[in-house]
């Protein structure tokens, strides 16, 4: 026969982790295993690429990237407006600032540079790098991460983005990111 007290038990614990769960913002997670910490953040990147509002800008390119394909040699820098929803006039929770290059002569790929600025939440203030090569056309792409401030310093772990949305006649592309790091917990 069952335990009543042990059912008890599991139905206050689960009633709990749903008060967490909902308590906790969607766009980030954190779980602490010792002294580190292992956080995830779910969002979403407005790249505003031309008009009066632009969020990325080219700053240099090759004497062969008019003539490429896949724009050789183009470099832009940006600082776009990351929310917790696809949204663009839902919340602000970073920036993510940062530069790319148009790095392969034969597909779309980009050498990117980006620093994720938290602006919102637990770790307002912090920052997280991510570097490495983005296959743009690619469905989904994975992109590492480097370091990162304050919370993140020394932080370790990987990105997941892929094309949320693509606005070709106003410039405008939605990108969805989920970023896991590994963090020292201080």
């Amino acid at each position: 026969m069952e335990n009543p007290k042990l059912g008890h038990l599991l139905i206050i614990s689960f009633m709990l982790m749903i008060t967490v769960a909902a308590a906790a913002p969607t766009w980030s997670h954190s779980i602490c295993r010792g002294k580190k910490q292992i956080t995830t953040f779910h969002f979403y990147v407005h790249d505003v690429r031309g008009g009066p509002n632009a969020t990325l800008y080219p700053v240099a390119s090759a004497p062969i990237t008019a003539d490429s394909p896949t724009r050789f040699g183009q470099i832009n820098v940006f600082d776009d407006l990351v929310t917790a929803e696809p949204d663009i006039s839902s919340p602000e929770v970073a920036r993510v600032q940062g530069t790319t290059t148009s790095a392969d002569l034969r597909v779309r790929a980009v050498s990117m540079n980006m620093n994720f600025f938290i602006t919102a939440g637990e770790f307002k203030g912090s920052t997280i790098s991510v570097v490495g090569r983005n296959a743009v056309s690619d469905a989904e792409r994975e992109l590492p991460v480097v370091g990162g401030t304050k919370a993140f310093r020394n932080a370790r772990g990987y990105a997941i983005t892929k094309s949320y949305s693509n606005d070709v006649a106003t410039n405008y592309s939605v990108i969805e990111y989920t970023i896991y790091v590994t963090s020292t917990k201080l």
